[in-house]
């Protein structure tokens, strides 16, 4: 056992055994898997447990039908979902903008695309009737929705981070 004096030399112990360090769960973009990350580590480029993707790319990740309540529900960051299609002209022109956002809000806020015509069940679940529409989700719960093209300062704006 440590000694009253030793401890006061070495200071106040950080956590106590039974109490685990702030964290948040991830979900990998790549496998699906769930992934408990420290907040101390969002900066540090953490990896999937499974596949060893990153976590937190610094470009939006590709959302489909299989992979898209999994992520929203899971991931306990703010998710920004750009709703698209390959043949949307404006949203063709917001793409880089989109992926210049998702590399300056990382790790505050992850983005991702779904693509409307590869996922019509999901873009129907969200009544999405015009895109590009962006739904910001937190805790799996949408908080917020905007159509037409943002630039990437509107993006960051608009999940409240500009």
């Amino acid at each position: 056992m440590t000694s009253p004096s030793l401890r006061a030399q070495r200071g106040p112990l950080p956590l106590s055994l039974d109490q685990d360090p702030p964290a948040v769960n991830l979900v990998c973009g790549e496998c699906s898997a769930v992934n408990r990350v420290p907040e101390s580590k969002l900066l540090d480029q953490p990896v999937c447990g499974r596949c060893k993707s990153p976590l937190l790319q610094r470009s939006p990740v590709d959302l489909n039908e299989n992979n898209f309540a999994k992520f929203i529900s899971r991931t306990e960051l703010p998710v920004l979902v750009d709703f698209w299609a390959p043949w949307c002209g404006p949203c063709r022109m917001m793409a880089p903008a989109f992926a210049e956002a998702a590399a300056k809000l990382s790790p505050r806020v992850l983005l991702a695309k779904l693509d409307t015509d590869a996922a019509p069940r999901t873009a129907s679940q969200f009544a999405i009737s015009g895109i590009p529409t962006v739904i910001l989700f937190r805790s799996g719960s949408e908080v917020a929705r905007q159509s037409g093209v943002l630039n990437a300062r509107q993006i960051a704006e608009f999940v409240g981070l500009s």
